[in-house]
């Protein structure tokens, strides 16, 4: 007998639709999958074993046959071992199979029959909602499967559940949006801006960052608090909108790093450490896994200590900076996974952090300090909008406690600079998004601020890319001011200051 149960597989984001074939035909007693299975779906057919002998069911002696097909498909992961497993049983007879018809199923099983969490549900129920098919997937993965908006899915806890249910005699719940009933509230960051103690600059840089979401870079010695204002830039960004927080969370689902209750509600904050590789970054690996700009999509990809990374590894990501895409090559496949996030970096003036500093003196001679910052390409400096030199805290700062405003001040500027933008640039686009046609059409400069950034680009010999940066800062740093037509002297001026001093 042959039976059909549909599935997918997963290329970058992409939900490929799969039939799981089962042929039950007289012969010598054989397993087989066929259909480009890597070893985890290899394997599927001792666990599959296992769970129906634990339930009392024994496979037939005869040649049974599973092809995962289309078979020009490579098929990776265990979660095949659901919808093989319920082919078993349809062929065998033990559930009826338009029972099956309208539905997708994913899962790895346990060797007693347990379904355990896997890794991309959430695509997989927003696939299946489209297709009008209901979905079946593991208890601990039905939050996911709620945000799809199906209200036919179902979540069993093991295999024995779920076959009383799809003969009649044990009725599951197809409604799985009570699981996220409780996760109506999400927790805040628990930072705030108003833990910064001084650094009134920093600060102000932090800001025109987040209202035109600008790359910005951070170079102060040890202890002057650059991590700590990394950290708090999520803060005063805007809450994510719920297109974005489903993008994110597909991405968070592929990787399996999604939170309890299915669905990221925070904008991403990514913090890796300098030793990660090119393909941890970047993304890849043996299964072409999102990477950490992946990860930090829609929001903020931190990099602390930045001239320790590899330098190919940064090069890497001049790309994805520009196309807000890493695009993952290898021979036998190409993944795409949206990359739009924002670069927040920070690194210490010299190897030993004081080169510069007023309070302690440098252990570094010039050729060690020209070594350590040219390991910064001039290029990827070119692509960092903002460059701000973070001093050490003054002790009266810190003796009095005084602080600065909270984050949610300064969010609601940024909310309403960034409506400034999506009204004029068009929703969605910021400041730091728009190409050179638009910067023409949007960044006119008044007479004087005019003959002021000639002399400037003259004098600081701006790059092509240097010249639009500038003005598309200058033209955030106007939105916060309520978004004049035209740019003023003083606007292109603070702009000059946040650029990188050496390009």
């Amino acid at each position: 007998m042959l039976a059909k149960i549909k599935t997918v597989a997963f290329h970058g984001i992409e939900t490929i639709p799969i039939e799981a074939e089962v042929h039950i035909a007289n012969g010598l007693p054989a397993f087989t999958i066929v259909g480009l299975p890597d070893k985890a779906v290899g394997e599927s057919r001792e666990r599959v074993r296992s769970a129906l002998h634990a339930m009392g069911l024994a496979l037939p002696p005869k040649r049974i046959t599973v092809n995962l097909a289309p078979a020009d498909v490579t098929k990776e992961g265990s979660h095949y071992d659901l919808p093989i497993a319920l082919g078993l049983l349809v062929a065998m007879g033990v559930i009826p199979a338009d029972a099956m018809e309208d539905f997708v199923a994913l899962g790895e099983m346990g060797l007693d029959g347990g379904l355990r969490a896997i890794s991309g549900v959430l695509p997989a129920a927003m696939h299946s909602a489209a297709n009008d098919n209901g979905l079946i997937c593991p208890y601990l993965c039905r939050g996911e499967a709620a945000w799809s908006g199906s209200d036919n899915v179902l979540a069993p806890q093991n295999l024995l559940q779920l076959i009383n249910h799809l003969k009649g005699t044990q009725v599951m719940s197809a409604d799985v949006r009570a699981a996220v009933s409780g996760h109506n509230h999400f927790p805040a960051y628990g930072k705030d801006m108003r833990d910064i103690k001084g650094q009134e600059s920093a600060r102000r840089a932090l800001e025109i960052a987040a209202a035109g979401r600008h790359n910005i870079l951070m170079s102060g010695e040890p202890g002057s608090g650059k991590s700590m204002l990394a950290e708090r830039l999520p803060t005063i960004l805007p809450d994510l909108t719920a297109r974005e927080a489903l993008d994110v969370s597909v991405i968070h689902s592929i990787a399996g790093t999604l939170p309890e209750g299915g669905l990221v509600r925070h904008r991403p904050f990514r913090n890796p450490h300098h030793s990660a590789s090119l393909p941890a970054l970047v993304g890849g690996g043996t299964k072409a896994k999102p990477g950490e700009i992946s990860l930090a999509h829609q929001g903020v990809l931190f990099l602390d200590e930045l001239p320790e990374f590899n330098r190919s590894t940064l090069e890497s990501l001049r790309q994805p900076m520009e196309t807000r895409q890493a695009v993952i090559a290898r021979v036998q496949s190409r993944a795409v996974y949206p990359a739009d996030f924002q670069l927040v970096a920070a690194m210490n003036p010299c190897r030993c952090g004081y080169y510069g500093s007023s309070q302690q003196e440098c252990r570094c001679n010039p050729t060690s300090i020209a070594q350590y910052q040219g390991k910064i390409s001039g290029p990827f400096m070119d692509r960092m909008d903002i460059f701000i030199d973070v001093p050490p805290v003054s002790l009266s700062d810190l003796r009095t406690g005084h602080s600065g405003e909270d984050s949610a001040k300064i969010k609601a500027r940024v909310e309403a600079a960034h409506a400034v933008q999506y009204t004029r640039n068009g929703e969605g686009k910021l400041n730091a998004l728009l190409t050179t046609d638009e910067i023409e059409k949007y960044c006119a400069l008044a007479n004087d601020a005019a003959e002021f950034f000639d002399k400037a680009i003259e004098k600081l010999k701006l790059s092509a890319r240097g010249y639009y940066r500038v003005l598309k800062l200058a033209r955030t740093i106007a939105d916060l001011d309520g978004g004049p037509v035209q740019l003023s002297r003083n606007h292109i001026a603070e702009a000059l200051f946040l650029r990188p001093k050496s390009y």
